[in-house]
């Protein structure tokens, strides 16, 4: 930390604004103007005090936070790479796969913009390797092979303080880093909210500790860059393209009808790729092939997301995890389309399954890698779309087979609160998100609203009040304040005297 002794102090300024007046105390650090407002003047005037007492007794002041060094927090004695260290050891036994896979990440980038200098006997692929894979994995970090610990021992001295975030300067420096790649062109914006989200948990965990004062990030509106949770209605499939992606996959010769069977099911039943990985063939409820309800039932229980072994407690490629956005434990049923029926009933008789067995399997009889299934999908989208709906978004992701079974659903009729059950989505989410797909409502809507305002062929004679009154409310019009009889009261004839006590001002 670099101090001075180089201080002036300025007397209290006053600024008398519309709802109160504000003390601020002014003083200079080696060339650097400090301020500090204070709502009333014996609280300035305290701090002031305190300020000139350092002086007096020699003490130096801090060139990047202006305080005197006896009142610096524990931020200038913390460095910023033991500090990120510790939180996530803190974050780790409760986090997920993928959450502790993103604040590896952003701990990363973070770490870098923190770096007093550029490595020059370090690669950069190789420092922010070593962070993200080692330093800010809990269980990678003492596997740290020898010259991953050296560049690890490097960050380490290279790293700034935590009173880094008590700099508004470079605070503003960190943020302005993190939302660029690598090749200096803007990250997107969802990356960036959620870099910004887990630093600011890391800043109040901060401030729990009592290493920062309070959260140094910015607050309010303009804060983050804003993001859009609504599908893009480009990226949905239309039922004829939909069954020939299905058909090119089912001709695959490697594993097609597996695979044909698991976009089946993402189409049919609007499950998502983690949810459908993870079921076993006694949670599809089938009915007899000569029943005459076709209608069955598939039961989601678990989501197993494909994160990488090194991310996970158990060595697996995939996280074992309860549905998104339920408890744990808990389950989803959802309805299984006969034509759904009829293929995950030629599945299971071709792949000779029995009820524990998972319903879709790899080729080595493990999990389906999300690889195999990335690698399908790319080829059916480039072997049947046309070259301008290849280069659209139109079913660019696995994830889009599910976007198009949520909006068939409302689009035809299925109640919002039904459709978000069926998919494990909240009434209020399911609509944000599907806003800009619903169809087949515009005409209906249309006349409805064109027969309300529809003013052809009535009267254009201005109607009078209490008409005008009665054609928009059903409520009769108030009676007014003074109502004379239609008579009108008797007059005395003309030159008559007045009665008697009564004198014509009286009677005017």
């Amino acid at each position: 930390m670099e101090t001075t002794y180089n201080v002036r102090i300025w007397k209290l300024s006053a600024y008398k604004g519309k709802r109160r007046t504000t003390y601020s105390v002014r003083w200079v650090v080696d060339g650097r103007a400090f301020r500090q407002p204070f709502t009333t003047e014996a609280q300035a005037d305290a701090f002031r005090s305190e300020l000139m007492t350092a002086t007096r007794k020699g003490v130096g002041f801090s060139i990047t936070t202006g305080l005197p060094v006896s009142h610096q927090s524990k931020a200038a004695s913390v460095s910023w790479y033991d500090f990120a260290v510790q939180f996530v050891d803190t974050k780790w036994p409760h986090a997920s796969g993928n959450n502790r896979k993103n604040l590896a990440k952003a701990l990363t980038a973070t770490t870098v913009a923190l770096l007093h200098k550029e490595p020059t006997q370090f690669e950069d692929v190789q420092v922010r390797t070593a962070l993200r894979e080692y330093a800010f994995n809990r269980n990678q970090r003492e596997k740290a092979p020898p010259e991953v610990a050296a560049t690890l021992r490097w960050v380490k001295r290279n790293t700034r303080t935590m009173a880094a975030w008590e700099d508004p300067e470079q605070v503003e420096d960190v943020l302005d880093a993190l939302a660029l790649k690598l090749d200096g062109t803007p990250s997107a914006a969802s990356t960036v909210k959620r870099t910004r989200r887990i630093l600011n948990v890391a800043m109040e965990y901060a401030v729990r500790r009592r290493i920062l004062p309070a959260n140094p990030l910015p607050k309010g509106r303009g804060s983050s860059p804003k993001t859009s949770t609504a599908v893009d209605k480009r990226c949905l499939i239309n039922p004829e393209q939909a069954a020939r992606l299905l058909g090119w996959v089912r001709r695959r010769p490697r594993g097609g009808e597996r695979l044909h069977a698991f976009f089946a099911t993402l189409y049919y039943s609007g499950a998502r790729p983690e949810e459908a990985v993870a079921v076993h063939v006694r949670d599809a409820r089938l009915p007899d092939q000569d029943a005459a309800d076709q209608w069955g039932e598939l039961l989601f229980h678990t989501a197993t997301p494909e994160v990488g072994k090194q991310w996970t407690d158990s060595g697996h490629t995939h996280d074992r995890r309860h549905l998104k956005g339920r408890a744990a434990g808990d389950t989803r049923p959802v309805p299984c389309h006969p034509a759904l029926v009829k293929i995950l009933r030629e599945h299971i008789e071709r792949e000779g399954l029995e009820p524990g067995d998972r319903l879709f399997r790899g080729e080595s009889g493990g999990a389906l890698a999300g690889s195999v299934i990335r690698r399908a999908w790319a080829g059916a989208r480039k072997s049947e779309l046309t070259e301008a709906e290849h280069a659209s978004p139109l079913g660019r992701r696995v994830y889009d087979l599910r976007h198009t079974c949520l909006t068939t659903w409302l689009n035809n009729g299925i109640p919002p609160a039904q459709a978000a059950e069926w998919a494990g989505n909240s009434v209020p989410v399911l609509l944000a998100t599907y806003a800009r797909c619903l169809s087949g409502q515009l005409k209906d809507l249309q006349s409805r609203i064109e027969a309300a305002q529809d003013l052809t062929g009535l009267d254009p004679v201005p109607m009078r009040g209490a008409q005008n009154f009665a054609a928009y409310s059903s409520r009769p019009p108030a009676k007014t304040r003074y109502q004379p009889d239609a008579a009108g009261p008797a007059r005395p004839p003309a030159g008559s005297s007045p009665p008697p006590g009564i004198t014509r001002r009286h009677g005017r």
